[in-house]
């Protein structure tokens, strides 16, 4: 079977937006000024699992609800999604998708229920079959993923997050509890879903009580930094300068059959040492880890970023860093 190229041109380009955070970290009413940016005079859908909690936003946003009850499966989310997709709603607000993971009925429920099936209370027979009882969840979890990514609607997810921590010894030698940071943390925060999910997605940001609605990027790449500063918190102006980039509308008309292409601008390079300040030893432990878990070698990383060592890598290409390291994960 032959296949036939044509001229690439962005439009209708799917959006699948994350946003994460704990109480008070503005999740929820960030992703419903998001929406309405997005959805312009249309009204959008919100998937509610969490009591009816969205409607306490009626009044300030133009919604339909409804409530996604337990069991709280991958399917059950697929299904919910697409009878939405079904509908025609342009945007579609999922709170929380967590519950997909650690709600009732969700991946770490079916997984203790699949090895007491396979175990019961034998538990030296439960330890070794711990593996083999992620295999039906982990296959609905990856299921559904491809079916989100078949969406016509943009869709916006909400996690709940929690913050990892550790015990370590201090230079006193006291024990003492301290955040546990990981490739898919941010601060020793971390998204309450499958730990690859985030990285799925369009973009996908870190919300904190401090500083409620203000994104911190978990995946945010270079076509999308200008339309969600890192300074302010995200609005509607987000929600339509996003449709925009979607619809292709942001852009130049594409040229005809038989014009010349204006170039696409090129990425900047990685990074360089002295470019700025360099990046924070979080970042640098997210960034081993990541790298570590992907089995890419640090040495690697470091001549493709044009830097001796990955401490030395500036903090403004940080995200750039994370994005080769999908990249390469892809190739792979």
């Amino acid at each position: 079977m032959s296949i036939q190229f044509k001229r690439a041109v962005r439009e209708q380009v799917g959006l699948i937006i994350g946003l994460s955070g704990a109480s008070g970290s503005g999740k929820t009413y960030t992703a419903m000024r998001l929406a309405s940016g997005i959805a312009g005079e249309k009204p959008f859908a919100v998937l509610d699992t969490e009591a009816g909690r969205a409607k306490h936003y009626a009044d300030q946003f133009r919604f339909d609800h409804g409530d996604l009850a337990p069991p709280f499966r991958p399917d059950a989310y697929a299904d919910a999604i697409k009878s939405a997709d079904a509908a025609h709603y342009p945007v579609i607000v999922v709170d929380s998708c967590s519950h997909e993971w650690a709600g009732e009925g969700g991946i770490l429920d079916w997984q203790d229920a699949e090895l007491d099936r396979m175990a019961g209370d034998d538990w030296k027979k439960r330890e070794a079959c711990k593996m083999a009882a992620w295999i039906k969840p982990k296959m609905s979890h990856k299921a559904m993923v491809q079916r989100l990514l078949q969406v016509r609607a943009h869709l916006i997810l909400c996690f709940r997050a929690e913050e990892k921590v550790e015990i370590v010894r201090g230079d006193d030698g006291k024990m003492k509890i301290v955040p546990k940071h990981t490739a898919t943390s941010i601060n020793g925060w971390v998204p309450i879903c499958e730990k690859n999910l985030p990285y799925e997605l369009t973009c996908s940001f870190l919300l904190m009580a401090d500083r409620p609605g203000v994104p911190l990027p978990i995946k945010l790449q270079e076509q999308h930094r200008k339309l969600f500063p890192l300074d302010k918190p995200i609005t509607e102006q987000s929600g339509q300068a996003l449709a925009k980039w979607a619809a292709g509308s942001d852009k130049n008309p594409a040229p005809q059959s038989g014009e010349a292409a204006t170039p696409a601008s090129v990425p900047p390079p990685v990074s360089s040492a002295g470019a700025g300040p360099s990046i924070t030893p979080d970042q640098h432990i997210a960034l081993t880890d990541m790298l570590a878990e992907n089995g890419i070698s640090a040495t690697r990383a470091a001549k493709a970023w044009g830097v001796a060592s990955i401490p030395q890598l500036s903090a403004s290409a940080y995200q750039r860093a994370v994005d080769w390291i999908e990249r390469a994960k892809e190739a792979a």
